[in-house]
């Protein structure tokens, strides 16, 4: 049932699905979607589009293109997207014609830190003390309010370490939201962290939700390096955290893939970080490690169809693959695949470029300790070169 109360019969396979975006994590739904045989139609201007290139149609064209989106609408029986900064337009264009899921109205919340954090502060739930700074003059009652260090992040896209610089007095914060370009930012309390922890979950149009073991994520660089699941997490947190992210879920009226990451503090409270609205990077062990993946499961939302089991079914360290580790050359697989239970997944990028995201692996074990441990070995021999 939709939201609206109109019950939509399901997308069976046969049909074609629409993507707007075209990296790996397009590129993962598209594989995913074309085994339970529907056809992909995927829309990104880049013509080495990694998800294009895997893609039943590959439509070469701007996100506001109106003559690509005509056709996108009549095509599809329903769209998607796995990049949040998609304009809103776009996604309103396409709902007159077809599904689009999750929602405009969804991504925009997730979209913009400013309008995130409100919303989850409006929900009760916990976030990192922050104020919003949409000009300079908003500045000096931000540092006042706060306990310094800071981190001064831009509102929109910012990813992986990006759009954000530290703060430590009101001088640094005004050279900081120059340097970051006056744009709308939030300024944030640095917490003391004892862990960073992230829930993956799937929400049906009908409420259903499936949700993924918690991960405990290590970041270096601020881009995501591993996600060990089982994590070593308190007691009682890791359930406090999946009952957050289906309270943020319901209250977005979300239906697709959610993630939403958590800063757990060395005072013990359970923060809400940000959150995602598509398949996330701490969810790619799910292709190996768990009886749907998350990428089926964005199928599954999307179509309107029951959603799969996230019963975990080994042990697993996700390792991310950034392109640091290529250098001049092709890393050695051999030692990857010296491994039986590594689970090797490349994005089909033509260049490798320092802090880009090239690929994972998947380490699967007895034990989450020693999957871990795996992963910290096989970085090392593959980052020594």
């Amino acid at each position: 049932m939709s939201s609206a109360g109109i019950i939509l019969p399901p997308i069976l396979p046969g049909a074609t699905l629409g993507v707007l975006g075209g990296g790996q994590l397009g590129r993962m739904f598209t594989l995913a979607a074309r085994v339970l045989g529907y056809r992909v139609l995927v829309l990104d201007p880049d013509p080495d589009s990694p998800a294009g290139s895997v893609a039943d149609i590959h439509l070469r064209a701007d996100y506001t293109d109106k003559q690509a989106l005509a056709r996108m609408g009549a095509e599809c029986a329903a769209v998607t997207t796995e990049w949040e900064n998609v304009p809103a337009s776009t996604l309103e264009a396409l709902a007159t014609h077809c599904p689009v899921r999750p929602s405009a109205a969804a991504v925009a919340v997730a979209r913009d830190r400013i309008r995130e954090k409100i919303f989850v502060r409006d929900l009760g739930l916990a976030t990192a003390p922050f104020f919003a700074i949409k000009c300079e003059d908003d500045l000096a009652a931000a540092v006042a309010g706060l306990r310094l260090p800071a981190l001064l992040k831009t509102a929109t896209l910012g990813y992986d370490g990006k759009g954000q610089l530290p703060v430590d007095s009101l001088e640094h914060a005004r050279a900081a939201f120059a340097q970051l370009g006056e744009r709308p930012c939030v300024l944030e309390e640095k917490v003391k962290l004892a862990q960073e922890l992230s829930v993956v979950l799937a929400r049906g149009a009908d409420g259903e939700t499936a949700v993924y073991p918690v991960g405990e994520n290590v970041h270096r660089n601020g881009i995501l390096h591993t996600t060990r699941v089982p994590g070593c997490i308190a007691p009682g947190v890791a359930e406090l955290a999946i009952g957050m992210a289906q309270r943020v879920a319901a209250e977005l009226d979300y239906v697709g893939v959610l993630a939403v990451e958590f800063f757990f503090t060395t005072d013990g409270e359970l923060l809400i970080n940000e959150m995602a609205p598509r398949p996330h990077n701490s969810g790619h062990y799910t292709l190996d490690a768990s009886a749907t993946s998350q990428f089926e499961q964005q199928v599954r939302a999307l179509c309107g169809l029951p959603l799969g089991s996230t019963r975990l079914l080994s042990p697993v360290t996700m390792l991310n693959l950034l392109g640091d580790v290529w250098g001049d050359s092709q890393p050695d697989w051999q030692q990857v695949f010296a491994h039986p239970e590594a689970k090797l997944h490349l994005y089909g990028k033509r260049e490798a470029r320092p802090g880009r995201k090239m690929g994972h692996i998947n380490l699967l074990s007895e034990n989450a300790d020693a999957s871990f441990v795996l992963a910290n070995e096989l970085f090392a021999t593959l980052n020594t070169r």
